[in-house]
């Protein structure tokens, strides 16, 4: 009702409050008011939505949310692709999208940054420019406020909790949209380049008519590492790929790629291989059908299959995970053959959390059996020709 703050603490993951009524914000003290008929006791809330975890839930600033009869004028999150997406942007989609549109988002942690790699998903949810909460002095007057986010699982929208049922296809057509003028725009830029020199045209044109020549052959991507977790033959494996029929990019992210050149580059591609790590959250760039190749290092199945198996398969993503071989780790090269790094992860990853990120995360890389691999690029290459087969089956 009207004049009410009410929270929702029941989730393990988040906690949500909605306030009701007449709502101002007053940055210097943390705190949003509700004109209400009579005083009650104060909400606090960490709007983040990994509340399980105490050490990042301290780096998040808290909210005082207060009802009272007059306003009261006296009165650091991780950082990388998976939790951008994971706990920002589709706890966002998830929270605003039944708002159409006719929603303001108070940012607590406003980073210009952030914003201008993710201002244009942004824009698709809100008609209204985004206020910096603790920088922004002035005070907003609102009907309603909604403090917090809701999230449902990893990577994941369960359609039965929203609107119109709308799960993660409808994010991803929401990614569509956001990328698509940006994309034109790098397209038109490109084609606005100055003619070469004849003989450099000549050379260009020759390249294009073997391109043209290759639009048959499906095309997959390999998403690079830098340190960690990196494939030691990879160029062996872009030789293997294409060799089994497809045409290879080798795509090397850096942290000022653009969004939109990545989106373009796995949105027009048809496999997408890569190590388990934060960049795999970029599945969600993939048309529905087509193959995700996830490479599973030593000690982390669980995390390859939970953070980004199942949600690629909840996209409709063939969905293919590697499992490597002790003798496949950089770890086979530094410990004894019977050391439980080697035979028995489980048990070192119950060490915790620091164990984990120490020994499989930031002390292992890959070399692949290509003997072995080229059985999950013949499993994408034949899923990719079944999809053809039907899509070319179906009537006109």
């Amino acid at each position: 009702p009207n004049g009410s703050v009410c929270c929702d603490r029941a989730s393990p993951r988040a906690d949500l409050c909605v306030m009701r009524g007449d709502v101002r914000t007053h940055a210097a003290s943390n705190t949003l008011f509700l004109l209400a008929a009579a005083a009650s006791a104060d909400e606090r809330i960490r709007p983040y939505t990994r509340k399980w975890e105490s050490s990042v839930m301290s780096t998040i600033d808290e909210l005082r949310l207060r009802a009272v009869p007059v306003p009261d004028p006296e009165g650091a999150a991780r950082c990388d692709v998976r939790h951008d997406f994971n706990d920002g942007i589709i706890p966002l989609y998830i929270t605003a999208r039944r708002y159409n549109r006719k929603v303001v988002f108070v940012m607590l942690e406003y980073h210009d940054w952030w914003m201008t790699k993710y201002g244009h998903i942004v824009e698709q949810l809100s008609d209204f420019p985004p206020v910096d909460f603790s920088n922004d002095t002035r005070t907003h007057c609102f009907p309603e406020a909604v403090v917090g986010l809701r999230i449902h699982d990893e990577l994941a929208i369960d359609a039965s909790r929203m609107p119109g049922s709308q799960g993660i296809r409808d994010f991803r057509h929401m990614l569509d949209d956001a990328h698509r003028g940006r994309i034109n725009a790098i397209i038109e830029e490109e084609n606005a380049t100055p003619q070469a020199a004849p003989a450099a045209a000549a050379l260009a044109k020759k390249r294009i008519t073997e391109q043209l020549a290759d639009d048959d052959r499906p095309r997959l991507v390999i998403v690079s590492r830098n340190g960690s977790r990196a494939i030691e033959n990879e160029a062996e494996l872009a030789r293997a790929a294409a060799r089994a029929g497809f045409r290879v990019t080798v795509l090397r992210p850096r942290p000022d790629t653009e969004l939109a050149q990545m989106y373009r580059v796995l949105n027009g591609s048809d496999v997408m291989v890569g190590v388990h790590g934060a960049a795999m959250t970029h599945f969600l760039f993939m048309r529905p059908g087509s193959a995700f190749i996830q490479v599973v290092p030593l000690g982390t199945d669980w995390a390859a299959e939970n953070y980004y198996g199942e949600p690629a398969r909840r996209l409709g993503l063939h969905y293919i995970p590697y499992k490597i071989l002790p003798s496949e780790s950089s770890l086979f090269r530094r410990y004894a053959r019977d050391d439980p790094v080697l035979t028995d992860p489980v048990a070192v990853n119950a060490k915790g959390w620091q164990v984990t990120k120490k020994v499989y995360l930031d002390g292992q890389n890959v070399r692949l059996d290509m003997a072995r691999f080229r059985r999950r690029l013949r499993e994408a290459y034949d899923h990719w020709a079944a999809q053809r087969r039907r899509q070319q089956s179906q009537p006109l």
